[in-house]
């Protein structure tokens, strides 16, 4: 990782514990509160939609007013916005409100998280760039959800899950402020963008560099496709590993953490050796076809041996395994414009941004007519297809790539 910039990854890290907090328990606690699963999926693809546009925004916002800027706003929007989540919706189950604000609450995460990441991709040298984009993805995904999930299957059932919401609160501040305090970097504080252009310009740019550089548009679809079966999973894997497999929450919350407990080891792991023998050919057979199959493991695993304990943590193991192969699409994009850098990794951010708010969407579509392994098979069949496209993402000349 670039020396100075190590600070945040432990900020990094520690706000994601606060913002995953609540991954693992909070569909099934506002089914506790008596809402249908249709009203839960509901209020996760709106928190996905809006988490969609901040992630589109986040590389943009950085060309025009760097990053560091962009990180203080998303900070700000999470906590502003968590407080009527908890005081108006969840505390009076107000539906109205729960959705509002958790919506909008959808603008921090991307705006803090990614903006780290266009940062990083600015000023880390080509050379171990996927090792430390690798070292992104592992304090992501160690806080959400792998101990922030953690953190909650010893909390819930000590404190409840209404306090364990405020126990996040004070995670994501402190991460927060850890990272923008921390970090000294000089470049992050200033606009990214070394054109000159009009800030309306710079926002077109983010559009218009699908059809300059197609190859990034076609990036950004496997971005997407990346983590859309992880958050659609939140919706729907809780319910079926409890009430329908017989976990207890404890248990399913410990699967969980374990689950990405792997990915955040595996993140490092693909990383380096994606910068050894080449990123599109992680992202093609790790990453893709790994998850066609790890998918499909999450879902038979259970159903047919039941609520075995060992078996489902090692399905999990698995599938953290194989979704840390897509790591390198970071360097990908960066380096499929380099003289867009910011542009590229707004269309990759909004990639990941459009998983938070499609995996849910798929889950409340097809769950009522498919059930639990018809929105399985959808997941595994979006892989293969991402395994087709990443094997065209390669640059004659550019080792990394081929």
């Amino acid at each position: 990782m670039h020396p100075e910039l190590a600070i945040g990854y432990l900020g990094l890290l520690l706000f994601m514990i606060g913002d995953g907090v609540e991954a693992g328990f909070l569909s099934p606690m506002l089914i506790d509160l008596h809402f249908s699963p249709a009203q839960v999926a509901i209020v996760f693809s709106a928190y996905g939609a809006t988490a969609a546009v901040a992630s589109w925004l986040s590389g943009t916002l950085s060309d025009i007013f760097g990053p560091r800027k962009v990180m203080w706003a998303g900070l700000l929007i999470w906590l502003v916005f968590e407080m009527p989540f908890l005081t108006l919706g969840v505390a009076h189950v107000n539906y109205p409100a729960i959705v509002v604000s958790y919506a909008l609450r959808g603008f921090g995460y991307p705006f803090f998280a990614y903006g780290f990441l266009v940062w990083i991709t600015a000023v880390t040298p080509e050379r171990y760039l996927g090792t430390a984009v690798g070292w992104f993805w592992s304090a992501r995904t160690g806080g959400l959800p792998t101990l922030g999930a953690l953190l909650a299957s010893y909390s819930v059932p000590f404190v409840g899950a209404y306090y364990t919401l405020w126990i996040s609160v004070a995670l994501v501040l402190v991460g927060g402020l850890i990272t923008m305090l921390g970090v000294r970097e000089k470049r992050g504080a200033q606009p990214l963008s070394a054109t000159g252009d009009h800030h309306l310009t710079l926002l077109f740019s983010s559009v218009s560099i699908v059809w300059r550089h197609p190859k990034v548009g076609l990036g950004g679809i496997v971005a997407t496709i990346t983590t859309t079966s992880e958050f659609g999973f939140l919706v729907f894997l809780p319910i079926f590993f409890i009430h329908v497999i017989g976990f207890s929450l404890q248990q399913w919350l410990q699967v969980l953490s374990i689950m990405f407990a792997t990915n955040v080891v595996a993140n490092l792991i693909w990383g380096w050796v994606g910068d050894k023998i080449g990123w599109r050919r992680t992202i093609t057979f790790i990453g893709s076809c790994g998850c066609a199959l790890t998918t499909l493991g999450l879902y038979y695993v259970p159903h047919h041996f039941g609520a075995d304990y060992t078996l489902a943590v090692l399905a999990g193991m698995a599938y953290g395994t194989a979704l840390a192969g897509f790591v390198p699409i970071g360097a990908i994009m960066a380096t499929l414009a380099p003289e867009s850098r910011g542009a590229a990794m707004s269309i990759m951010n909004l990639g990941s941004g459009l998983s938070t708010f499609i995996g849910p969407a798929i889950a409340g579509v097809f769950l009522p007519s498919l059930g639990v392994s018809g929105v399985i098979w959808i997941f595994a069949c979006m892989y293969l297809t991402a395994a087709v496209i990443s094997y065209t993402l390669r640059i004659p000349g550019v080792r990394a790539l081929r």
